[in-house]
């Protein structure tokens, strides 16, 4: 018996499910897929609240695992020795968090500016170290002031490029004529990089402009990723009224105004672009002229 061609109306027997739309397939056989120009947009979308799930995740386990500090319990402005005792662990505590929120792809693209003699500041367990494209760089030399930072640093280096980089420990901020190493030429670095150093140090536009002093003046780059306050108040109330607590654990005061401490090191801007609902800054100054 042969089968009846079917006729527009005809019930065929056969139910439609919410499966058969999302490959494509309608009642009648035609791909009932949804164009691109419709598609894109959910797609933006899914990734939109895709970051902010994450970003929310990243800031509930950040805010759970405060301290409980008393009440009026001062925390010194500079809370840097924090990493003493956080840097065997540092690693593992924040490569979940880091990666949920894309800070590696952000630290690899800053890392990838690196040329010419560079001069990593606040390089902290060196997690920037695998991502220097090493055949545009003259040298490397990175700087910290936590000794057990630095000594994980120069194991992620030794045996790959230990005659390349000179890793050392020093306070950069402390320091007015010159680092504890020499500048490999008279006119300074080409490239200076820092990823979270704002956020410890005490006197942070000091520290910028004294990274101006030694940077090339001509076409040498200074290029941060830092995080910060937000542009939203909501979340910068939050980050204040726990800003005490994180620093106390963490070493980083989380709530500075990163804008205005760039704006004080009298460095000019080039590019200032902002992730993460402002917090995350990604920053690229050169010495003012003059």
């Amino acid at each position: 018996m042969k089968n009846k061609p079917f006729k527009h109306g005809q019930a065929t027997g056969k139910v439609i499910t919410n499966i058969d739309l999302a490959i494509g397939q309608s009642q009648d056989g035609v791909d009932a897929r949804l164009p691109m120009s419709r598609r894109v947009p959910l797609i933006l979308g899914g990734l939109i609240v895709y970051g902010f799930a994450t970003y929310i995740i990243y800031n509930s386990i950040q805010l759970y695992r405060l301290p409980n500090l008393p009440e009026g319990l001062p925390v010194p402005e500079d809370v840097s020795d924090r990493y003493e005792r956080t840097a065997e662990h540092f690693d593992q505590d924040i490569d979940l968090t880091e990666k949920l929120i894309g800070m590696g792809w952000l630290r690899q693209r800053l890392t990838r500016k690196a040329s010419g003699h560079v001069l990593e500041v606040s390089v902290g367990t060196g997690r920037n170290a695998s991502f220097y494209n090493l055949k545009d760089c003259k040298s490397i030399a990175m700087i910290d002031q936590s000794k057990e930072m630095v000594k994980i640093a120069r194991e992620k280096f030794n045996g790959k490029v230990a005659d390349f980089v000179e890793i050392v420990q020093g306070i950069l901020v402390l320091l007015q004529e010159m680092l504890i190493f020499s500048c490999p030429t008279p006119q300074g670095f080409d490239t200076v990089l820092q990823t979270m150093g704002l956020c410890s140090t005490p006197q942070p536009a000091r520290l910028l402009a004294h990274l101006g002093s030694i940077t090339n003046p001509i076409d040498g780059r200074i290029f941060l990723l830092e995080h910060g306050q937000s542009h939203y108040a909501w979340l910068n109330r939050i980050l204040d009224k726990t800003a005490q607590g994180h620093a106390d654990k963490h070493g980083c005061w989380w709530n500075r105004n990163i804008g205005k401490i760039v704006e004080d090191s009298g460095l000019e801007i080039i590019e200032i672009k902002r992730y993460h609902f402002g917090t995350t800054w990604w920053i690229e100054l050169k010495p003012k002229k003059g």
